[in-house]
């Protein structure tokens, strides 16, 4: 461990070490050897956890710092488990929790047991400093490390949400997705997440009449499903605008001035030749494409299905679509959204809805996200923190079922060659040992303030 290294983050890359020598790959998961380490290491500092199987081999852990009542609890929140690894393409063991080159190894390093292990650490110090007196905590403090975030199958905090509510019940949380550098056109950017978009996977499905291949039919079932999914595929749903999406790109606009600023500010005038301005002054970047994502409900088609024999044309043929909606929109509006985008194409379409999640959106003007800009400032001066839609899907829609306001608040720094999301699921997945340092001392700064504060 290098010496430089304050006792904060050194205990935050030991915790993490520790975590990412645990294979959790989902599936299946096996969390439960990972929650006993956590347990153990809080019990060994004389906090008595609560270790919980929502189902054989899928554990999560839960402790409590209790306050004086004085404000509702800060619930912390991470998954333990992780997606799978091909194996052969790293260049180190993606179980070793090895130290290269400064950085350490390991899936989950950054998703997300690299924010577990710091939300660990800062725990564990403000149990130590409650311990001997030197803070006193005005709201109850609760860690949270549980199973299956990674896939669809809820055997996590889900039902821990559902059959021990009392454990995790907070008036705020913070877990994944914020308070790492995002940098457009030299500004430094930290966007903090106040909101999520909804999820709905869909079967769509074209009837046709089956027979030989050898003869041509119009109402061949994969033909009317190819133009259909074609269609999809260059749509452009209709533009809305949440709180979350016009906070985000007021503050673009606002730091980065120019043509950049022509372009979002007629986003924020309801320009409907807002996708085209951005794309051309944005050049067709990754933050173009956001944009658009977080400003429009979305239709990624990712499967095909259909036939069974060469030479016998089906009789229906199935595409899978990944559909995500905003905030406050449902399935219900997505599909309907989706027929009008079709328009006679859509005759004789049918959509089945197999799974279906809604969308988040928190406020922006808690006492919590004051602190959350603070801190940020504080070890970024020149850092500019704005609201964040995340155009994915967290644990905190389970969270937010039980009336917590959930803000995605993972700081980390990175080099300005970096990203986040090309680290993340990646291989040769790491996090820094600066970026751990810088990022575990303003979670403690903001999760001190929050629990030592009325």
């Amino acid at each position: 461990m290098p010496p430089t290294l304050p006792p904060l983050a050194a205990e935050a890359v030991r915790l993490l070490q520790a975590l990412l020598r645990f294979d959790t790959s989902n599936p299946p998961g096996n969390e439960r050897p990972a929650a006993d380490y956590i347990a153990g290491v809080l019990t060994a500092d004389g906090i008595a956890p609560t270790v919980i199987e929502t189902a054989p081999g899928r554990g999560n852990v839960v402790a409590r710092l209790r306050g004086d009542g004085t404000a509702a609890p800060l619930l912390l929140f991470s998954h333990l488990d992780v997606v799978p690894v091909e194996r052969a393409q790293w260049t180190v063991d993606p179980f070793g929790g090895e130290i290269r080159a400064g950085y350490v190894y390991g899936r989950g390093a950054l998703d997300m047991k690299g924010i577990g292990a710091m939300q660990l650490a800062v725990f564990l110090d403000l149990a130590r400093q409650a311990a001997a007196g030197a803070i006193t905590l005005k709201r109850d403090l609760i860690l949270a490390a549980t199973a299956d975030e990674e896939t669809n199958a809820n055997q996590g905090i889900g039902l821990l949400a559902a059959s021990h509510p009392e454990l995790l019940r907070a008036e705020y949380a913070l877990t994944e997705f914020g308070g790492f550098p995002m940098r457009v056109a030299g500004k430094t950017f930290y966007p903090i997440q106040t909101a999520e978009k909804g999820t709905a996977w869909i079967t769509l499905r074209a009837r046709g009449t089956p027979g030989h291949a050898s003869v041509p039919r119009d109402d061949n079932a994969v033909v009317v499903l190819a133009r259909a999914v074609e269609r999809l595929g260059a749509a452009r749903l209709p533009m809305r605008l949440t709180a979350t999406a016009r906070a985000h790109i007021a503050g673009l606009a606002d730091a980065l001035g120019g043509p950049a600023a022509v372009a979002l500010r007629a986003a924020l005038s309801g320009e409907p030749m807002f996708p085209e301005l951005a794309d051309r002054i944005l050049q067709g970047s990754a933050l173009a494409a956001e944009l658009h994502a977080v400003t429009h409900n979305t239709v990624t088609p990712t499967g095909l299905r259909a036939g069974f024999m060469t030479n016998v044309v089906p009789s229906s043929a199935e595409a899978t679509l990944d559909c995500r909606t905003l905030p406050g929109d449902t399935a219900a509006d997505v599909i309907a959204e989706m027929r009008r985008a079709l328009g006679d194409a859509a005759a004789g379409l049918e959509f089945q809805l197999d799974s279906d999640s809604p969308g988040l959106e928190f406020p922006t003007d808690t006492p919590l996200m004051t602190t959350i800009h603070e801190v940020l400032r504080q070890h970024d001066p020149h850092g500019i923190p704005i609201p964040y839609m995340l155009t994915g899907a967290t644990d905190a829609r389970h969270v937010a079922a039980l009336g917590a306001i959930c803000y995605g608040f993972s700081p980390m720094s990175f080099e300005s060659d970096e990203a986040f999301s090309d680290l993340m699921h990646g291989h040769d997945e790491r996090i820094s040992l600066k970026g751990i340092d810088w990022g575990t001392q303003a979670l403690r700064d903001v999760v001190l303030r929050t629990v030592s504060a009325p």
